[in-house]
């Protein structure tokens, strides 16, 4: 695993699709909290070292797999998952927690519904160190390979619904974005004071051509 900042550590890259890449990350504060997943059981044991996993947040269905019941089992984690697709992420591991509205839980975690992507994708507002505040926004929101923010719309994906949860992340201003898929270097981005809004209009815009197009 790799420490990408004081309090997060970046999980080996899994590649679901060609061109695609995805992380896991751990969240090591009061509480050892993981956010989307991985393939395999290859890190346990430097999960193990950073204290395991106390907490997973799923941001959508795609990140369901036999692994999550293997996180369950060796760590005895608890499963927080958007409500609207509990019975696809279910076949694979018992759902604790059904995300259906927007609050602060018990573990600091602002949950934001951001359907569009999927009916159920979440993005997660977490306080990160030194005050920064850390966006976690599974595939709803990335950066692709030429550097542009993009929203993550796909042929079975809602446009005016992504779109509205687009709108909604213009009033969270991260200073630290993360995404699960990603197709450029990184899926952690700085996002210094004042650049936000502008990122979600690009994606905005891309949203509108893409969804012309199809």
């Amino acid at each position: 695993m790799r420490q990408v900042l004081p309090d997060l550590w970046e999980t080996s890259t899994d590649n679901p699709f060609p061109g695609l890449t995805t992380h896991g990350y751990l969240w090591t504060s009061d509480r050892n909290v993981l956010f989307y997943s991985m393939a395999s059981d290859a890190e346990f044991d430097d999960l193990e070292k950073l204290g395991g996993v106390d907490d997973q947040y799923l941001s959508h269905q795609d990140e369901a797999g036999p692994i999550l019941g293997r996180i369950e089992d060796r760590f005895g984690a608890t499963l927080h998952a958007p409500a609207p697709e509990i019975e696809r992420i279910g076949r694979f591991a018992r759902v604790d927690i059904a995300i259906a509205e927007r609050y602060v839980d018990d573990n600091g975690v602002e949950v934001i519904p951001t359907p569009g992507h999927t009916p159920g994708s979440t993005c997660y507002l977490v306080p990160g160190d030194d005050g920064l505040r850390y966006l976690f926004t599974g595939d709803t929101l990335y950066v692709n390979a030429s550097g542009g923010w993009t929203a993550g719309y796909l042929p079975f994906s809602d446009a005016s619904t992504l779109a509205e949860s687009l709108h909604l992340l213009a009033h969270v201003d991260p200073d630290v974005v993360i995404s699960s898929a990603f197709a450029g270097e990184s899926a952690v981005h700085q996002v210094t004071e004042g650049e936000w809004s502008s990122h979600l209009e690009e994606a905005l815009e891309g949203l509108a051509i893409a969804s012309r197009t199809r």
